[in-house]
């Protein structure tokens, strides 16, 4: 029987890593036929074995590594391999970014055909305990409550203490509140009987202001022993401002659900970024590192270039965080999301900030903008921060359509980034620079931010 691929089931095979997947697998070629491997870092020499193969692509095992990386380290935490939080902890800091700045740079040339400069990735100065939100699925186990991360391509609690890229404050809470929901009878949400009241335990914490809010997410309208339970967290726990319920009855992956209500204290916790202050509901979504945060929105600043006359539309604007920033250097900002809570906490935000000129509307990107073109509206300068699917086509073709002078891209997806400017410059733009910022160390994630000229 005639081999069709150049590797079978259970080969052992001598192979050179040359790259990593989206999920941190090492990626090793035999003649042109790509194995995934876990555990593998590019330019290492490794024994494997191929486990598995499809017609385009299989995966393999690593045996044994015979040459290791030069940025190869002992990843620090002790549930590593089995909790997919992480990718790339094995990985030095120096070779996270390096990796990060070569997949946004190949990126862009493969899907987009991009010859933009792409700058080397920002980083961090400490790339460790840096997310600002814990939300933590909790389980039983013995009869106690547990919490932690799902285990790879599972749906398996693996039992956490501490996450080393949470904020330790966050960790210390989130184990506080097991231990008094534990002492009170809150039985723990059991995901394939749809049984049990406590799902998801978050916790929300104002970097700048050190002010907390604690979620309880639980199947049930109802928290055995509720009152005790909430005035011994609210006795136990400094900084704390704010007790939330949220009710998700549903069988779902999504962690929250459509009722809240405050058990205790505020319905916001407040933080800045820079010099912007922002109120930040339970479901508010706000960037969970606000140091790096602000290092991407003073780049979108740098990139758009105001000089206090130019009318900006932000498109898919969230609560208003870049808006606000574009607000104290434009004349006029006009921002659309699509979630109508972003917008009502976008308007608060504006006036918290005592921010004046700034225009909030609820709807689809691709549909407002393309209404405000028709008004008559324009934009000197265009802002897109949209989620990982991209731009929509119909907002990317009214962006053409409308020529504003600049367009400020913001991505979090290097490979949507790419097809939009391919798109944008067949539209007659220049895509003059791209700058990749490491929003989450030790993960294989990475934004970025792309300044487009019109050339036409």
């Amino acid at each position: 029987m005639s081999r069709t691929l150049p590797v079978q089931k259970n080969d052992i095979l001598d192979i050179v890593f040359e790259d990593l997947t989206h999920e941190g697998s090492g990626v090793a070629k035999v003649e042109g036929y790509p194995l995934f491997i876990p555990n593998g870092l590019p330019g290492e020499k490794a024994k494997v074995k191929v486990v598995k193969t499809n017609k385009n692509f299989g995966f393999g095992r690593l045996l044994e590594l015979q040459e290791k990386s030069p940025y190869r380290v002992e990843a620090p935490c002790p549930i590593y391999k089995e909790c997919g939080g992480c990718q790339l902890q094995h990985l030095n800091y120096e070779g996270q970014l390096l990796v990060k700045h070569k997949h946004v740079q190949d990126v862009l040339k493969r899907i987009g055909k991009i010859d933009a400069v792409v700058h080397p990735t920002i980083g961090m100065n400490e790339p460790w305990r840096y997310r600002n939100k814990a939300q933590v699925p909790i389980g039983e186990q013995e009869g106690g409550l547990i919490g932690g991360f799902y285990q790879q391509r599972s749906h398996q609690i693996i039992n956490m203490e501490a996450c080393l890229i949470q904020q330790e404050e966050n960790d210390d809470v989130v184990r506080k509140v097991k231990e008094i929901c534990q002492k009170y009878g809150v039985k723990a949400y059991n995901e394939e009987r749809h049984k049990g009241e406590l799902r998801h335990i978050m916790v929300r914490r104002g970097l700048v202001t050190g002010e907390m809010m604690i979620v309880l997410i639980t199947r049930t309208n109802e928290i055995t022993n509720k009152n005790k339970v909430v005035d011994e967290i609210a006795a136990e726990i400094s900084g704390l401002k704010s007790i939330i319920h949220n009710v998700n009855n549903k069988k779902t992956n999504v962690i929250m659900g459509d009722i809240t209500n405050v058990l205790w204290g505020q319905e916001t916790i407040t933080d800045y970024i820079g010099d912007v202050k922002f109120a930040i509901s339970a479901r508010s979504f706000y960037q969970v590192n606000p140091e790096q945060t602000k290092v991407l929105y003073d780049k979108a600043l740098e990139y758009a270039n105001l000089q206090g006359e130019e009318n900006v539309i932000d498109a898919y604007c969230g609560i208003g965080t870049i808006s606000l920033f574009l607000a104290k250097k434009a004349k006029k900002v006009f921002g659309v999301e699509i979630v109508p809570q972003a917008i009502e906490d976008a308007g608060k935000n504006a006036r918290l900030n005592d921010i004046h000129n700034v225009d909030f509307a609820v709807g689809k990107a691709e549909e407002v903008i393309p209404n405000w073109y028709k008004e008559g509206n324009t934009a000197d300068v265009l802002v897109v921060d949209p989620p990982r699917k991209g731009c929509d086509e119909a907002l990317l073709q009214t962006i053409i359509a409308m020529k504003p002078k600049k367009v400020v891209y913001v991505s979090c997806n290097p490979a949507t980034l790419a097809r939009d400017l391919r798109v944008l410059e067949d539209g007659g733009y220049k895509t003059l620079e791209v700058q990749p910022v490491d929003m989450f160390p030790q993960t294989m994630h990475v934004e970025a931010v792309a300044q487009l000229v019109l050339t036409v």
